[in-house]
Protein backbone atom coordinates (compact mmCIF):
# COMPACT_ATOMS: atom_id res chain seq x y z
CA UNK A 1 0.00 0.00 0.00
CA UNK A 2 1.29 3.75 -0.92
CA UNK A 3 -0.84 5.05 1.92
CA UNK A 4 0.99 5.69 5.51
CA UNK A 5 1.52 3.14 7.99
CA UNK A 6 -0.11 5.32 10.23
CA UNK A 7 -3.49 5.04 8.10
CA UNK A 8 -2.99 1.21 8.12
CA UNK A 9 -2.80 1.20 11.37
CA UNK A 10 -5.94 3.55 11.90
CA UNK A 11 -7.43 0.80 9.71
CA UNK A 12 -6.72 -2.35 11.91
CA UNK A 13 -8.14 -0.30 14.65
CA UNK A 14 -11.20 0.56 12.75
CA UNK A 15 -11.79 -3.59 12.34
CA UNK A 16 -11.16 -3.87 16.02
CA UNK A 17 -13.71 -1.33 17.21
CA UNK A 18 -11.17 0.70 18.77
CA UNK A 19 -11.00 4.23 17.13
CA UNK A 20 -12.40 7.28 18.36
CA UNK A 21 -15.37 9.27 16.61
CA UNK A 22 -13.09 11.52 14.83
CA UNK A 23 -10.36 8.62 13.98
CA UNK A 24 -13.77 6.41 12.59
CA UNK A 25 -14.68 9.46 10.58
CA UNK A 26 -11.12 10.01 9.13
CA UNK A 27 -11.18 6.19 7.66
CA UNK A 28 -14.16 6.24 6.44
CA UNK A 29 -13.30 9.53 4.29
CA UNK A 30 -10.38 8.18 3.32
CA UNK A 31 -11.61 4.55 2.16
CA UNK A 32 -14.38 6.78 -0.16
CA UNK A 33 -11.40 8.48 -1.51
CA UNK A 34 -8.72 6.08 -2.36
CA UNK A 35 -9.08 2.72 -4.02
CA UNK A 36 -5.83 1.06 -2.54
CA UNK A 37 -7.41 1.27 0.68
CA UNK A 38 -10.85 0.43 -0.15
CA UNK A 39 -9.40 -2.71 -1.61
CA UNK A 40 -7.00 -3.65 1.42
CA UNK A 41 -9.97 -2.80 3.79
CA UNK A 42 -12.23 -5.72 1.81
CA UNK A 43 -9.50 -7.82 2.06
CA UNK A 44 -9.69 -7.27 5.65
CA UNK A 45 -13.15 -7.97 6.11
CA UNK A 46 -13.13 -11.04 3.72
CA UNK A 47 -9.94 -12.57 6.52
CA UNK A 48 -12.08 -11.44 9.57
CA UNK A 49 -15.21 -13.35 7.77
CA UNK A 50 -13.51 -16.59 7.22
CA UNK A 51 -12.07 -16.71 10.71
CA UNK A 52 -14.90 -16.56 12.24
CA UNK A 53 -16.53 -18.83 10.46
CA UNK A 54 -14.37 -21.56 11.46
CA UNK A 55 -14.39 -20.68 14.77
CA UNK A 56 -16.68 -23.53 15.66
CA UNK A 57 -14.74 -25.91 13.82
CA UNK A 58 -13.27 -28.94 16.57
CA UNK A 59 -9.87 -31.16 15.88
CA UNK A 60 -11.21 -34.65 15.83
CA UNK A 61 -10.69 -35.90 19.79
CA UNK A 62 -8.18 -38.59 18.37
CA UNK A 63 -6.24 -35.79 16.29
CA UNK A 64 -3.44 -35.13 18.48
CA UNK A 65 -2.65 -39.02 19.26
CA UNK A 66 -2.44 -39.56 15.41
CA UNK A 67 -0.39 -36.81 14.41
CA UNK A 68 2.29 -38.42 17.13
CA UNK A 69 1.77 -41.77 16.00
CA UNK A 70 3.05 -40.66 12.34
CA UNK A 71 5.59 -38.68 13.54
CA UNK A 72 8.77 -40.72 12.29
CA UNK A 73 10.41 -42.48 15.81
CA UNK A 74 13.43 -40.33 17.45
CA UNK A 75 16.56 -42.95 17.42
CA UNK A 76 17.32 -44.28 20.58
CA UNK A 77 20.76 -43.17 20.96
CA UNK A 78 19.26 -39.25 20.36
CA UNK A 79 16.69 -39.58 23.26
CA UNK A 80 19.72 -41.65 25.84
CA UNK A 81 21.42 -38.31 25.26
CA UNK A 82 18.84 -36.25 25.82
CA UNK A 83 18.41 -38.44 29.34
CA UNK A 84 22.36 -38.55 30.11
CA UNK A 85 22.12 -34.30 29.78
CA UNK A 86 19.09 -34.23 31.82
CA UNK A 87 19.96 -36.47 34.24
CA UNK A 88 24.24 -35.97 35.18
CA UNK A 89 24.06 -37.65 38.87
CA UNK A 90 22.43 -40.50 38.21
CA UNK A 91 24.17 -41.36 34.43
CA UNK A 92 27.65 -40.90 36.69
CA UNK A 93 26.16 -43.20 39.48
CA UNK A 94 25.08 -45.77 36.98
CA UNK A 95 28.37 -45.62 34.64
CA UNK A 96 30.24 -46.54 37.85
CA UNK A 97 27.69 -49.61 38.95
CA UNK A 98 28.14 -50.85 35.79
CA UNK A 99 31.91 -50.66 35.31
CA UNK A 100 32.29 -51.89 39.27
CA UNK A 101 30.26 -54.60 38.46
CA UNK A 102 31.79 -55.79 35.21
CA UNK A 103 35.25 -55.69 37.10
CA UNK A 104 33.87 -57.74 40.17
CA UNK A 105 32.62 -60.44 37.37
CA UNK A 106 35.58 -60.15 35.89
CA UNK A 107 37.82 -60.59 39.03
CA UNK A 108 35.71 -63.37 40.24
CA UNK A 109 35.99 -65.62 36.91
CA UNK A 110 40.12 -64.82 37.42
CA UNK A 111 40.01 -65.49 41.22
CA UNK A 112 39.80 -68.97 41.56
CA UNK A 113 43.57 -69.15 42.93
CA UNK A 114 44.21 -70.93 46.88
CA UNK A 115 44.94 -67.81 48.94
CA UNK A 116 44.94 -67.05 52.69
CA UNK A 117 45.54 -63.90 54.98
CA UNK A 118 49.22 -64.23 56.15
CA UNK A 119 49.78 -65.04 59.81
CA UNK A 120 52.95 -67.13 60.80
CA UNK A 121 51.04 -69.39 63.24
CA UNK A 122 48.75 -70.86 60.55
CA UNK A 123 49.46 -74.05 59.28
CA UNK A 124 48.74 -74.62 55.47
CA UNK A 125 48.72 -78.05 53.63
CA UNK A 126 47.92 -78.30 50.11
CA UNK A 127 44.52 -75.99 49.94
CA UNK A 128 43.46 -76.56 53.40
CA UNK A 129 44.31 -73.88 56.66
CA UNK A 130 44.33 -74.95 60.10
CA UNK A 131 44.54 -73.38 63.32
CA UNK A 132 46.45 -75.75 65.30
CA UNK A 133 44.71 -76.45 68.52
CA UNK A 134 46.51 -73.97 71.60
CA UNK A 135 47.83 -71.68 69.25
CA UNK A 136 45.88 -67.95 69.18
CA UNK A 137 45.98 -66.22 65.44
CA UNK A 138 45.34 -62.66 66.20
CA UNK A 139 43.64 -60.30 63.08
CA UNK A 140 41.20 -61.35 60.29
CA UNK A 141 41.51 -64.71 58.10
CA UNK A 142 40.34 -64.91 55.01
CA UNK A 143 40.59 -68.12 52.72
CA UNK A 144 39.96 -68.60 49.03
CA UNK A 145 39.37 -71.05 46.95
CA UNK A 146 40.42 -73.67 50.45
CA UNK A 147 39.04 -75.00 53.46
CA UNK A 148 39.77 -73.70 57.31
CA UNK A 149 40.00 -76.24 60.13
CA UNK A 150 39.85 -74.25 63.26
CA UNK A 151 41.31 -75.84 66.23
CA UNK A 152 42.71 -73.25 67.92
CA UNK A 153 41.48 -69.63 68.50
CA UNK A 154 40.60 -66.84 66.21
CA UNK A 155 40.93 -63.23 67.32
CA UNK A 156 39.09 -61.71 64.48
CA UNK A 157 36.95 -62.07 61.64
CA UNK A 158 36.78 -65.24 59.51
CA UNK A 159 35.46 -65.02 55.90
CA UNK A 160 35.85 -68.31 53.59
CA UNK A 161 35.63 -67.81 49.96
CA UNK A 162 34.81 -70.64 47.76
CA UNK A 163 35.24 -72.98 49.99
CA UNK A 164 34.78 -74.77 53.62
CA UNK A 165 35.13 -74.04 57.18
CA UNK A 166 35.13 -76.28 59.91
CA UNK A 167 35.05 -75.27 63.56
CA UNK A 168 36.62 -78.07 66.23
CA UNK A 169 35.32 -78.42 69.34
CA UNK A 170 37.89 -76.98 71.19
CA UNK A 171 37.90 -73.96 67.85
CA UNK A 172 36.94 -70.58 69.28
CA UNK A 173 36.42 -67.51 67.14
CA UNK A 174 35.79 -63.54 68.51
CA UNK A 175 34.50 -62.09 65.76
CA UNK A 176 32.04 -62.83 62.52
CA UNK A 177 32.26 -66.16 60.57
CA UNK A 178 31.52 -66.00 57.06
CA UNK A 179 31.56 -68.41 54.69
CA UNK A 180 31.02 -67.32 50.79
CA UNK A 181 30.35 -69.68 48.74
CA UNK A 182 27.97 -67.88 45.57
CA UNK A 183 29.16 -65.35 43.36
CA UNK A 184 26.19 -62.67 44.39
CA UNK A 185 27.51 -63.35 47.56
CA UNK A 186 31.02 -62.93 46.79
CA UNK A 187 30.26 -59.24 44.88
CA UNK A 188 28.66 -57.83 47.68
CA UNK A 189 31.64 -58.68 50.24
CA UNK A 190 33.67 -56.89 47.80
CA UNK A 191 31.39 -54.06 47.36
CA UNK A 192 31.50 -53.89 51.53
CA UNK A 193 35.17 -54.08 51.68
CA UNK A 194 35.08 -51.34 48.90
CA UNK A 195 32.92 -49.42 50.87
CA UNK A 196 35.05 -49.37 53.97
CA UNK A 197 38.42 -48.67 51.94
CA UNK A 198 36.51 -45.79 50.71
CA UNK A 199 35.37 -44.57 54.16
CA UNK A 200 38.71 -45.24 55.52
CA UNK A 201 40.19 -42.82 52.80
CA UNK A 202 37.86 -39.78 53.76
CA UNK A 203 38.72 -40.44 57.24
Amino acid sequence: MSCSSEFVHLLHKYMDQELTTQEEEMVKDHLHSCQECYQHFHELEKTVALVQSTSHIEAPRNFTQSVMSNLPREKRTVSWNRWVKGHPLLSAASLFILLMTGSLFSAWNEDQNFSVSKQSNLVVENSQVIVPEGEVVKGDVTVKNGSLRIEGTIEGNVTVINGEQYLASAGHVTGEIEVIDEMFEWLWYHMKSLSKDVVNVLN
